[in-house]
């Protein structure tokens, strides 16, 4: 399970990521905000994005299912962080923003449905969510992390079920880390009404 990855893994992983300049990917997300707005980053790992919003005077919820990943998180980030599973998510049309950076492709596919409806309804009316996933397609196990790769086609089928959400744009990137080759799809989504 990769929530027991991040745990035994985290100082490993925050080391490989929250140096990583994601500056070019907050522009397209942050242009989508009010000044100040409210920003939940969902599944925040080392705590890079919430520290750089919180920086930039967003005001910053920030969560993670590892408990090791939010001890990290907090510390650098100064926010008070939870330790929080996406389907335990309750807040209802409280945010300007939600982040999902490399976070949602640890759900089951078939569980994505589901997490994805409890997300929007997070997120205010004319609100903007970011999410990225690995390029690809179907589900798979890279040592002892699951993954669900997609596609713009993919995120497409995703969104018909939440007709609330419209996609804004979807683009490709490589990962920003020097070691490492991975394909990204990136988007941005609106909340409608």
């Amino acid at each position: 399970m990769s929530i027991d990855y991040y745990q035994r893994h985290a100082q490993r992983f925050f080391d490989d990521t929250v140096n990583v300049d994601m500056s070019a990917l907050y522009q397209p997300f942050l242009a989508q905000l009010p000044a100040g707005g409210r920003i939940l980053d969902a599944g925040c790992g080392s705590g890079r994005d919430a520290q750089a919003f919180h920086q930039l005077g967003y005001q910053v919820d920030a969560f993670d299912a590892s408990s090791e990943m939010v001890a990290r998180a907090t510390a650098l980030s100064g926010l008070p962080v939870q330790c929080l599973r996406f389907d335990r998510l309750t807040a209802v049309e409280q945010y300007d923003g939600i982040w999902c950076c490399a976070s949602l492709l640890h759900v089951p596919a078939s569980e994505l449905p589901g997490v994805m409806a409890i997300l929007a309804r997070a997120l205010k009316p004319s609100g903007v969510w970011y999410l990225s996933f690995k390029l690809g397609s179907g589900e798979r196990e890279v040592d002892g992390r699951s993954f669900t790769d997609l596609d713009q086609s993919r995120i497409e089928t995703l969104l018909a079920e939440l007709p609330q959400l419209s996609l804004r744009s979807c683009w490709q990137t490589t990962d920003n880390r020097p070691v490492n080759a991975t394909q990204w799809l990136n988007a941005i989504v609106i909340r409608q009404r």
